[in-house]
């Protein structure tokens, strides 16, 4: 069984063979010991902070540990609200047109806005699943229990949920976009200014990127063609969360040009669907039930589990295995809040 909890110390080293093993181009988690000991270091802090009535500077990194061997086989993250500490940069893709009716021309131009339109809101991020985990419904469990812990935990949370998903990179990282800006403006490859963002120094963009309007027609046919293209590894996270009930509206990277995709949190799929139900222990009539994405309700002691339970709206009651009720640290009569792993359509 995989569980998921939250980091702690000890998973230090699976956390930083992680990081090089997600490569360039994934931001939240550069290679540098000193960033992630502080990721670690707030993670838990957030975990473990009582009494929050609002979003903060509260930064959950989760972990899934495969139960039979010990091994932290993926991460991911929640950021409670982003802009807060550090300035939180996007280019807005909208369009202005260029007309004279005594010319009898109208054209209609895209263009590319500097902005800190998400500041404050809720990021989902740093997910990341290793080769010998991926397989089965453990990608969709690392992403989708974020949901039911933020919709358990409201109040610690925005209403506004983004995900800032990777663009268009190579395996040396070069990004179409980025090679654009950096001939223009910055003088330094995608993999330095990735690095330098990653690790917190974000100084040099408001001192380097236009503070203008881009037109999009300017720039090379290579950058213009990535715009709002994700990397081809990160597809199948775009598709998730595309049947979640997220979207782009016009916001990209400003390195990699790759959308971010915004959501409510109340209309997230898998949170509107969830139940919170007290539980009952018994094996056999758990074995019966259909597989559901389960949570405590702690926080400080978080756990997850995606396993077969039996749920009966009408007697407001859910029926779970010992072993499962061990894995999350409840006994009989201790809530839980679950999910379908498929819905019905």
């Amino acid at each position: 069984m995989n569980i998921i909890r939250p980091i702690t110390q000890a998973d230090y080293k699976a956390l930083y063979d992680i990081a090089v093993e997600s490569g360039i181009g994934f931001t939240s988690l550069p290679v540098n010991d000193d960033l992630l000991h502080r990721k670690v270091d707030r993670a838990q802090e957030a975990f473990t902070k009582a009494n929050v009535t609002q979003p903060g500077d509260e930064s959950y990194l989760f972990v899934m540990e495969d139960t039979t061997t010990g091994e932290v086989v993926g991460t991911s993250g929640i950021e409670a609200a982003v802009g807060i500490d550090d300035a939180f940069y996007h280019y807005h893709l909208s369009k202005v047109v260029h007309a004279s009716r005594e010319l009898n021309i109208h054209n209609t131009v895209e263009i590319l806005t500097f902005c800190n339109d998400y500041t404050g809101v809720t990021e989902i991020c740093t997910l990341f699943l290793r080769e010998q985990a991926r397989g089965g419904i453990n990608g969709r469990f690392l992403s989708k229990v974020r949901f039911l812990f933020m919709m358990e935990h409201r109040e610690r949370f925005s209403e506004t949920v983004i995900a800032e998903m990777r663009g268009v990179s190579d395996e040396k990282g070069r990004s179409p976009f980025w090679e654009w800006l950096e001939t223009h403006f910055f003088s330094m490859d995608f993999p330095t200014a990735d690095y330098l963002t990653g690790i917190g120094n974000k100084v040099f963009i408001a001192e380097l990127m236009p503070k203008y309007p881009i037109y999009v027609n300017l720039l090379s046919k290579e950058a213009q063609a990535v715009i709002g293209q994700v990397h081809e590894k990160t597809r199948p996270a775009l598709q998730l969360l595309e049947g979640e009930g997220f979207s782009c509206r016009g916001y990209v990277d400003i390195f990699d040009a790759g959308p971010t995709v915004e959501a409510n949190l109340s209309h997230i799929r898998t949170a509107q669907s969830s139940l919170k139900m007290p539980i009952v222990i018994d094996d056999a009539a758990a074995a019966q039930g259909q597989t559901h994405y389960i949570i405590n309700t702690s926080v400080a002691d978080f756990r997850a589990v995606a396993t077969e339970i039996g749920v009966n709206e009408e007697q407001n009651i859910a029926v779970l295995s010992r072993q499962a009720a061990a894995a999350l640290n409840v006994q009989e009569g201790d809530h839980v809040r679950l999910a379908p792993v498929k819905f019905r359509d």
